[in-house]
């Protein structure tokens, strides 16, 4: 046999025989790394661990401790589920079995509906399975021998699906005891390799995504190393449902939505207080940076978003309507609405930066298996400002909108990430100019030390720009800020300004949001308070609760007094229990809940119950008041509690 050369992370290089594996490689190095040994990545693909190796390459040897290996164990976890549904049912029709970001799921015809009550039988033949230690194998076939194996087995989801692949790709089935699939792979070498799983959810699937194909039974599952790791993901989903914004937008009266009106959310009394006091704090923060907050038409000539180079790239996503045989469009961004306030006026050099705001409505249409409560809709609020400013203005501005974005971000407790987005493939303007505006903001992330990633090819279509990603309280990632450096609207609008020689010259447009889309930030603020909001935030912030009838009067002049002092107050006057009028306060999460009976007024005291402590406190009136509004001045907001 020929030698070919493996080169290792390292960058040693050693020759081996011609159709040595990963795990003879492995063996090779010592015992323990080949019990270890789950998978290859040979040129950079990943490999079965007895994949013959028949030329020169790089290899990476694959442990449990590699984070592509738990993609490669979801996948194999996904054909043991299927062994084991074929086992307990008998002849089923397999469609296809991925692993997804956090597990597996395969979709499956099947002649009864399963229920969540099945999963757990499911799971006890899949550990049968798994205690077999199954040896994994692959095969590469012919297109006629794969499709007569599925035909004898009747499956034909999966002769569709070979029919489908193109001539001369390669078409391989993986096989583990008397069960046999087609997959490309990798699995790892067996079935007993899996450590720890559950089946989750049941759902339906049209076969390929095709609503004029078939109903398939779709059943997820996770797979993890470790017990310990399995029992971190279900804790943390329990979190995350417990967290629902849909959920808790309902118990807490913030929002609703309603047929009428698909995708579009109605902000209830509680709801709107929130964005309202979400846009003041923006807003009062944009007065002292020396903001213009404008407002711009809903809808606009169709020219203006030909002329912006919307249309060529969102037109799609477009609501539209005509206005006296014109066409119109609802606005999708505020962008171009902004580049007609700049253009007329007159600007000198000495006039920029200009600053405009907006929290500007817009319009986007999204397919209806695409939303998702708060946080996908087709219509939201931009926090949307657009900064005129001359080249040499650019870094110092940016600079500018990272100190504004971190002063809102630390006020809600988040911690965020930046990447910068760099030049797509169906950008406007020179490759020039977009070189120089993706240098002018790598510079500026030097400049402040702020460590970042590069996502190639994910810009606007007008320019680079930074995206900001925050971390919520139970660590999950959300992109909402946002800065985009812009030469080619200023050139689209033929915008200008007066410059020291008399000339007139192109400014360049800093697009920035913060929020991104108001809603969709509501909706993270309600799973990051898990809707227990700080104070200054809450829709109702002190309820009142007289102890009996007697006390309503006096109840009556507490709520009047603070009503005075700026404070949301509420007077619980039901006929019902003082136990459960407290319990209510608790449940609709009000920050705090003050109870008065004979001892309280006599006093001029408060018996006060903070939202998520046990202990109550007697405070005097006086001194609860100066307190709360100090909280609600500085809007001081504590870090959330995950339990």
């Amino acid at each position: 046999m020929s030698a070919i050369h493996i080169t290792f992370p390292d960058q040693s290089v050693k020759a081996f025989e011609s159709g040595v594996t990963t795990e003879d490689i492995a063996g090779s190095i010592s015992q323990g790394l080949k019990k270890q040994a789950l998978a290859g990545k040979f040129n950079g693909q990943f490999i079965d661990l007895r994949h013959p190796l028949e030329e020169d390459g790089t290899l990476e040897i694959l442990k449990a401790d590699d984070p592509e290996v738990l993609q490669i164990m979801r996948h194999t976890t996904t054909h043991v589920m299927a062994q084991a549904i074929r086992r307990i049912y008998g002849k089923i029709q397999l469609g296809v079995g991925p692993a997804i970001k956090d597990g597996f799921y395969y979709d499956i015809d099947l002649d009864q509906n399963l229920t969540p009550e099945d999963l757990p039988k499911i799971e006890k033949e899949m550990k049968k399975i798994i205690s077999e230690n199954l040896e994994i194998r692959r095969e590469e076939v012919s297109r006629e021998e794969a499709i007569r194996r599925f035909k004898e087995a009747g499956d034909e989801l999966k002769i569709e699906l070979i029919r489908d692949i193109p001539e001369g790709e390669k078409i391989t089935i993986y096989s583990q005891g008397e069960y046999f699939d087609l997959c490309r792979g990798p699995h790892l070498p067996s079935t007993g390799k899996i450590k720890a799983f559950k089946l989750m959810t049941i759902s339906g699937a049209y076969w390929r995504g095709n609503s004029d194909n078939q109903m398939l039974q779709r059943i997820y599952g996770t797979a993890f190393f470790s017990q310990k790791d399995l029992d971190s993901y279900i804790h943390f989903r329990e979190e995350a449902q417990k967290r629902d914004h849909r959920k808790l937008g309902k118990q807490l009266e913030l929002f609703m939505f309603s047929e009428e009106a698909p995708g579009m959310p109605f902000y209830l009394a509680n709801g709107q207080i929130i964005r309202t006091e979400l846009e003041n704090f923006s807003r009062e923060l944009q007065r002292q940076d020396d903001y213009e907050e404008v407002r711009t038409p809903l809808m606009m000539n169709q020219r203006l978003w030909e002329n912006s180079g919307h249309w060529d790239h969102y037109h799609e996503n477009m609501y539209f309507t005509k206005v006296d045989d014109v066409n119109y469009a609802l606005k999708p961004m505020n962008c171009p609405g902004h580049m007609l306030i700049y253009k007329d006026t007159l600007h000198s050099y000495r006039d920029l930066p200009i600053r405009i705001a907006e929290f500007g409505q817009v319009h986007r249409h999204e397919l209806s298996g695409a939303l998702n409560g708060m946080l996908r809709v087709r219509t939201f609020c931009q926090d949307d400002a657009h900064i005129f400013v001359r080249p040499d203005q650019i870094e110092s501005e940016i600079k500018n909108i990272f100190r504004l974005i971190g002063k809102i971000y630390s006020t809600f407790g988040f911690e965020y990430t930046v990447e910068l987005s760099t030049r797509p493939e169906d950008h406007m303007g020179s490759i020039e100019m977009w070189d120089q505006a993706e240098a002018a903001l790598s510079r500026v992330l030097k400049a402040i030390n702020m460590p970042y990633t590069i996502n190639e090819g994910d810009g606007a279509f007008y320019g680079p720009k930074i995206d900001f990603h925050i971390k919520d309280a139970i660590g999950r990632s959300h992109q909402c800020a946002t800065i985009q450096l812009d030469y080619q609207m200023p050139e689209k609008f033929d915008l200008t300004y007066i410059d020291e020689n008399n000339a007139k010259v192109r400014p360049v447009v800093i697009h920035r949001a913060i929020y991104g889309s108001l809603d969709r930030f509501f909706a993270i603020l309600i799973e990051h308070f898990a809707g227990a909001f700080p104070t200054w935030l809450a829709p109702v912030q002190v309820e009142l609760i007289p102890v009996a009838d007697v006390h309503l009067d006096y109840v009556s002049k507490l709520e009047h007094d603070l009503k005075m002092a700026g404070i949301r107050v509420h007077a619980d006057r039901r006929a019902e229990k003082l136990n459960y009028k407290i319990r209510d306060a608790q449940t609709h999460k009000i920050p705090y809940t003050l109870v008065i009976g004979d001892h309280e007024i006599e006093d001029n005291t408060l018996n006060v119950r903070k939202y998520g402590e046990k202990e109550t406190n007697t405070v005097p009136y006086e001194a609860f008041k100066t307190q709360i509004l100090e909280e609600i001045k500085n809007r001081i907001t504590k870090k959330p509690v995950v339990k």
